[in-house]
């Protein structure tokens, strides 16, 4: 699997962003897709999954009520929507990859978010 993230920039806060990861290379009919973020010296944390096959959903507390993500069946791309964002969203966001049953372990290029207070 190929990961390709796009749709980070600067954003004021409470504005919103969607982020995108088109995969390539393989069925994603076994796999969930999710989302993660890197603040500067620290590990990545979980922000979303979502079962492809399935479309069910899991958050992070922090993501909850603000932020969706969905996929797109025939553009095998799932999107991270991200709504009423303060500075803490602030990060690198990554969007990664896991067949059913694994740890998150393909990961994509990261794509910087900046919320301007």
């Amino acid at each position: 699997v190929q990961l390709q993230a796009s749709g980070g920039g600067l954003v004021q806060a409470g504005g919103s962003l969607r982020l995108s990861c088109a995969a390539s290379g393989v069925s994603l009919n076994d796999y969930f897709m999710g989302w993660f973020r890197q603040y500067p010296g620290k590990v990545r944390e979980f922000v979303a999954q979502i079962q492809w096959s399935s479309g069910n959903t899991g958050y992070a507390d922090s993501a909850m009520g603000r932020f969706t993500i969905s996929r797109d069946l025939a553009r095998n791309t799932v999107y991270l929507q991200m709504n009423n964002l303060g500075s803490w969203d602030t990060a690198l966001y990554f969007c990664a990859a896991r067949r059913v049953g694994e740890q998150f372990n393909i990961w994509g290029q990261g794509t910087q978010v900046t919320v301007s207070s």
